[in-house]
């Protein structure tokens, strides 16, 4: 069995049995991705990290060492992810040529675990983007249908996973970033709480909002993934100092996947018009099988929903604003200019090259929204407006354990199809972002497909903290669907 066709775990436990080696675990996977290069999912092959990585690992279980949970385990990251020595792009030309001199600790601590990375994955530039068509270069493409997009902006790492090139990916989510590629692509996606990972040698989009998340196959994966990379960071002042014992302990499959009792609360004002016949069906399919598995299921309302997607674009891109100020052809990032150029000149060359069409937008907006005498009618009340959203969201929880609402309004849509309507690409992010503004845990997990064999997700949202909840959940309904849960792309 090829390597990238088993689950993490399995590899892993082959791999510490040894009847597969690192080795070989790696090579499979560096050839999938070069049979799947058609798909741009890959922007960097970190070949020669990858094999340096997997001879140490085999040498130590040689050595009778245990090697640890993740043995073996190929995993592609999002190329806003620093890791030490193979180039970080951000998907933006402004970070062309780019290569770290150091790992983002959530890198670092997968690899301690035994993992590594074999490749860096598409995605749109800075993060800014809901389809991967703004990466600088070239969109990914949907492995169910490719010429269809993969979503954004981790649309990289979720077409690698569901393209088997390997079983375990990491990406980034702002405001949906892992949850809505994994939809279009049918893999799991889970963001946990803010805080709960590391974002330290993460590219910045907007510090309140961004977040490592995990795309997988399998709910066990993304269990073992998360407890290897949680914990306190002294180089991330946000970061959480939670217990990852209940991480674990679904990682190693001690717990069953029993939901009798769970009050599961569908967000009634996200599960109506404006979703797509197949996603309102998904939603039903969910809700009903929760209900088969005991689960207690009925509607709840959160009205301040309705202003979660302006709220989220004015905290976000007045935070990419600040945060991509930097950026400015200075001391960072790519320099152009001309002999006799003045800061200024070079300044605006550089950004205005480098920096692509939405990403130049949201910096506008930004800094609009900042910017005196509208600082408090636009940025001031939308951090009042997020407060009044994490209130209504607190208060739903009191009487459900975990929230149920579509991942996207719709399933993965053509290529080219919403670039020329920046907003009704920002509208696909109403049910995501809600996660992000309030910090909560949310994941989406496959629930199907449409009647045109396109897969299409539902989303799980828990209270903070409660991240092993949402994976309880998901591997009840992962057992219940068996084969049909998170299946290979065709091709």
């Amino acid at each position: 069995m090829l390597a990238a066709m088993m689950s993490a775990w399995q590899l892993a436990r082959a791999v510490r049995e040894g009847t597969r080696t690192a080795s070989e675990a790696v090579e499979d996977a560096l050839a999938r991705a070069t049979r799947a290069s058609h798909l741009n999912a890959v922007l960097h092959v970190a070949d020669a990290h990858a094999r340096e990585r997997a001879a140490a690992l085999d040498a130590s279980l040689a050595r009778g060492q245990d090697p640890g949970p993740l043995a073996g385990v190929p995993v592609a990251v999002k190329d806003n992810l620093c890791l030490e020595g193979v180039p970080a792009t951000a998907g933006s030309r402004s970070l062309e040529g780019f290569v770290p001199p150091y790992s983002a600790t959530v890198i670092e601590r997968l690899e301690a675990a035994g993992a590594v990375v074999v490749a860096k994955t598409n995605l749109d530039e800075f993060g800014m983007g809901s389809s991967n068509e703004a990466s600088a270069f070239g969109p990914a493409l949907n492995p169910w249908d490719t010429e269809r997009v993969p979503g954004g902006s981790s649309g990289g790492s979720a077409a690698a996973v569901a393209a088997g090139i390997v079983p375990l990916a990491l990406g980034t989510d702002t405001g949906g970033s892992v949850r809505l590629p994994a939809s279009f692509c049918g893999v799991l996606g889970f963001k946990p709480t803010y805080g709960r990972l590391s974002r330290y040698g993460v590219v910045a989009y907007a510090s309140s909002l961004d977040q490592v998340g995990v795309l997988t196959r399998s709910t066990r994966d993304a269990a073992m993934a998360l407890a290897a990379m949680a914990g306190v960071d002294p180089l991330d002042g946000t970061s959480l100092a939670a217990d990852a014992g209940d991480l674990r302990a679904l990682g190693e499959g001690s717990e069953g996947p029993d939901v009798r009792g769970l009050r599961v609360a569908v967000v009634s004002e996200l599960s109506g018009e404006g979703n797509a016949p197949g996603v309102l069906e998904a939603l039903d399919r969910t809700a009903a099988r929760l209900r088969e598995l005991g689960a207690e299921v009925r509607e709840v309302s959160v009205p301040s929903v309705r202003h979660a997607v302006a709220t989220y674009y004015l905290v976000a891109t007045a935070e990419a604003s600040s945060n991509l100020a930097r950026y400015d052809g200075m001391i960072y990032s790519t320099r152009l200019g001309e002999d006799g150029d003045g800061q200024e000149a070079v300044m605006r060359r550089s950004r205005g090259r480098t920096l692509g069409r939405e990403v130049r937008r949201r910096v506008l907006m930004g800094s609009f929204a900042l910017s005196a005498g509208y600082y408090d009618a636009y940025y001031g009340k939308a951090l009042r407006v997020r407060r009044v959203i994490a209130d209504e969201l607190a208060r739903a929880f009191e009487g459900a354990d975990v929230l149920l609402t579509p991942t996207a309004p719709t399933a993965a849509y053509r290529l080219g199809e919403k670039l020329d309507d920046p907003l009704a690409m920002y509208v696909g992010d109403v049910c995501t972002c809600l996660a992000n503004l309030a910090g909560l845990p949310a994941m989406s997990v496959p629930a199907g497909r449409t009647a045109e064999g396109l897969p299409v997700g539902v989303q799980l949202m828990a209270p903070a903290l409660h991240d092993a909840r949402l994976l309880q959940v998901a591997a009840a309904l992962e057992a219940a669907a068996g084969d049909d849960f998170a299946p290979l792309a065709p091709g």
